[in-house]
């Protein structure tokens, strides 16, 4: 069912990215969409036991990194390990926001935002920020489409 919906439904990869203090995390994402626009809003859907879950109900704030079509490796290696235990920026480029978020420097662009509400949904939750910050990098890229195949076996 889920290849059937992400096939129906196509979507971008994203790094989501979070700071709580001297603690930074990112984990791959698809499900991410604009929800306002005005005020500029983004939403962004993420399982409660992902370490990313708790530093950004801690924080306040997350940053979606959008992926070029070059960044199929960058979201394996955000995607498949848990932050708690492995520091997923080793030897990756990065930056930060103006509010001190992480920024992957081979990303397409990327979506600073405040968290404004977050609401359950099923095994996920859905968190929604007023973007602060929204940065195209790489102007001579496209984004990066999800699709299941490319991380989790054979087209069906």
């Amino acid at each position: 069912m889920q290849e059937r919906i992400s096939k129906a439904l196509p979507s971008g990869v994203y790094i989501v990215t979070a700071r709580n203090g001297e603690k930074i995390n990112g984990m791959t994402a698809a499900w991410a969409s604009q929800v306002s626009f005005n005020p500029p809003m983004v939403a962004v859907s993420i399982a409660q036991q992902r370490f990313t879950y708790g530093l950004i109900k801690e924080s306040g704030r997350f940053c979606l990194n959008a992926l070029a079509e070059d960044g199929i490796d960058l979201a394996k290696h955000f995607g498949f390990k848990s932050g708690r235990s492995f520091d997923k920026f080793k030897g990756i480029d990065h930056t930060t926001t103006m509010s001190g978020l992480p920024v992957i420097t081979k990303a397409y662009a990327y979506i600073d935002c405040e968290l404004a509400s977050m609401f359950d949904t099923g095994d996920h939750t859905l968190f929604i920020g007023s973007v602060s910050e929204c940065v195209v990098i790489r102007h001579d890229a496209a984004p990066l489409i999800f699709a299941w195949h490319d991380f989790f076996g054979k087209k069906a």
